[in-house]
């Protein structure tokens, strides 16, 4: 596995990426990128200048998943958006090392923490279906997790819950908001 910077004249990796973005949120993000044109949409703004884009390709050249890197706070944080691996490659440490390399991304670029939000909108922690505005850091400290939602994923590798936004997808659907110090 080769993981490299996703230029604009990559055309093929572009439409594939576009396709892996609708394929691997569809079940159970459905709204995120409904279409390849969303999902090009969406590649689009992450080829901006100034935004990280990095891909994993196999040895023949076929995407196995994309990771993006979005700076804020004057270069100081970056937010992780979006994460995705081919469905049928997921669990083989692809997301892991997309993860790891986004790190070291940011660190060249003297970012400090990166951050990223993780919607619960299928019901997949506790979070899900409850007033969150009832002893919110009770819940967060006792989140549980029902049907393999990614914040675990990302605490394995350092990350760790630093809020939650109740509401975000619509009334008991959050956005689990998961943060890690780089450098």
């Amino acid at each position: 596995m080769n993981i490299i910077t996703l230029l604009p004249n990559n055309k093929p990796i572009i439409q594939q990426a576009a396709q892996l973005l609708v394929d691997a949120f569809r079940e159970h993000w459905p709204d995120a990128w409904q279409t390849i044109d969303e999902g090009m949409q969406e590649l689009d703004e992450m080829l901006e200048a100034e935004r990280i884009c990095r891909v994993a390709l196999d040895d023949q050249g076929n995407l196995l998943g994309i990771i993006g890197g979005i700076p804020g706070y004057d270069g100081h944080v970056w937010e992780l958006h979006p994460l995705a691996v081919q469905p049928s490659m997921q669990g083989k440490g692809i997301g892991r090392a997309l993860v790891k390399d986004l790190e070291e991304q940011v660190r060249q670029r003297d970012g400090l923490t990166i951050t990223l939000g993780s919607d619960d909108e299928d019901n997949m922690t506790t979070l899900s279906d409850v007033d969150l505005y009832d002893n919110l850091w009770d819940q967060i400290k006792n989140i549980r997790n029902l049907k393999g939602h990614p914040f675990e994923f990302y605490q394995k590798l350092g990350y760790v819950i630093t809020g939650v936004v109740p509401d975000a997808n619509g009334r008991g659907k959050p956005d689990i908001i998961l943060s890690k110090r780089v450098k």
